[in-house]
């Protein structure tokens, strides 16, 4: 039986997903059909840039993204803090970057108003700060809009999207690494990219070229702040280089065909989080072969069957 979205995501739980939308269609979403021929490579820009693009205006932070090839991979955090700290005004201009404006909101910047008018206005803010933080939302307005491209371009209707978006919520530091990684290696995994620099249209290709700009922090991506006890918390608990190292660290792992070999020493984000090797590598690369909404350490899967008075879950253990 499907589970509610409403019970995979929760955060009361977690704040932060695995989501995963896949092409409805023969045709590509990206890449070359091998039976026409034609190319829908410029689509992979399309899909990073909305991405990004979205990024700027909801309170949903992007942790990771791959664009493949009939399919694309996000993890995000879900920052229902910023969204509660916005002013009505900071709400507004949010809302307008994507979506025009009614007049009675037009006329609430710049007049003065009734009470009742007022009201209302506070009654559609408020509908627009809970979408700001929703996750359906953010997938939605990213999925309509390369759906309603790739229709133009393919002249023809329907759906483009193979239903709603697949989610799985990450329960804690480990599980937030593991989709991290598999996402970011999902060209290599997929033999599309020999490396994660060279590996269009992901996260950490994004992260490794602004390295090179000297700016650690990519538009519209997730900063990584390093340890806890730091003074900005608000950020991917891990160190940046400790991250990619790892990275590079698993996909040698998973690439057997690779050139080059392991080096003794791991990255110390390893010990930092007290992973096991063997079970983090299995994790990293068989985070979509089981049926699962929840990954994350066995005491935090029975919180979670216990806060929604489930018998049984369908979750990965890490």
């Amino acid at each position: 039986m499907t589970t509610p979205r409403a019970q995979k995501v929760s955060l009361d739980i977690t704040p932060y997903y695995h989501c995963v939308s896949r092409c409805v269609r023969h045709s590509f979403l990206c890449g070359e059909d091998q039976f026409s021929g034609k190319s829908y490579e410029h689509r992979r820009l399309w899909v990073e840039n909305r991405i990004l693009a979205l990024a700027q205006v909801y309170c949903i932070d992007i942790c990771a993204y791959a664009v493949m090839h009939n399919h694309y991979h996000l993890v995000v955090h879900i920052n229902q803090e910023k969204a509660a700290q916005l002013t009505n005004a900071e709400v507004i201009e949010r809302w307008s970057v994507e979506h025009q404006l009614p007049t009675i909101i037009q006329r609430y910047l710049h007049l003065p108003l009734t009470p009742t008018e007022n009201r209302q206005c506070e009654v559609i803010i408020e509908a627009w700060r809970q979408r700001l933080w929703s996750l359906s939302w953010l997938m939605k307005e990213l999925n309509e809009e390369i759906a309603k491209q790739a229709n133009q371009e393919d002249h023809c209707t329907g759906h483009f999207w193979e239903g709603r978006f697949k989610s799985q919520a990450l329960l804690d530091k480990k599980a937030l690494l593991a989709a991290m990684t598999y996402v970011d290696l999902n060209p290599i995994r997929a033999k599309v990219s020999p490396t994660p620099e060279t590996s269009q249209h992901t996260s950490v290709k994004k992260r490794l070229d602004s390295l090179e700009n000297h700016q650690p922090t990519p538009a519209g991506l997730h900063s990584f702040t390093g340890y806890e006890h730091q003074d900005n918390p608000a950020g991917i608990p891990f160190r940046l280089m400790d991250y990619l190292e790892w990275v590079d660290f698993v996909g040698r792992q998973i690439r057997e065909d690779k050139p080059g070999y392991i080096d003794a020493h791991l990255p110390a984000i390893v010990s930092r989080l007290s992973l096991n090797q063997t079970e983090c590598l299995k994790l990293c690369t068989h985070l979509e072969q089981n049926r699962c909404g929840w990954i994350g350490p066995p005491e935090q899967l029975l919180i979670v069957k216990t806060f929604f008075n489930k018998q049984r879950i369908h979750g990965i253990y890490c």
